[in-house]
Parts: C-alpha cells; structure tokens; sequence
C-alpha cells in the first residue's frame, strides 16, 4: 500500500505503462480525485480507489494499472 500521506495536491498521476492519466485534486476518504489529463475530458473530475495506487515516487503517483484501464474505469463511471 502507498504512503498516502506524501500524496500532494497537482501531483500528477501515471500508468503502470508510463502514461499520464490526470493529476492529483485531493484524498477523499478511500477515494483519489482526479482531473483527467485527456483534453477531450475538458477537465473532468473522476475518482479511483487507493488499492489502485501502487507507490508515490518522485514526485508522481503511480497506478498499479495502464493508462488504459485507468480510463476504461473512468469512462465506466460516468
């Protein structure tokens, strides 16, 4: 489990493949809140899970999935 106190504001947020999905807006109880980095989102706001979150390193918070099935989440959501 990730240290979820070094979790910042505006961090950005990637895929276990490297792939920018959106940045940081704040914890919300179990919940990471989102704004999806994709520009047809136009700055939606989406919600994952901690267990999705495999570490905090460098400055970044990493998923313990793709990009793609970040977002494939995202959309399944909406």
């Amino acid at each position: 489990m990730a240290d979820l106190s070094t979790i910042q504001e505006h961090m950005p947020v990637v895929g276990s493949d490297g792939g920018h999905v959106g940045t940081v807006d704040h914890l919300a109880g179990q919940r990471i809140k989102l704004t999806k980095n994709d520009p047809d989102a136009q700055g939606q706001h989406h919600f994952l899970h901690i267990d999705s979150i495999a570490s905090v390193e460098n400055g970044e918070v990493r998923l313990n999935r793709t990009a793609a099935q970040a977002k494939d989440e995202w959309a399944a959501a909406e």
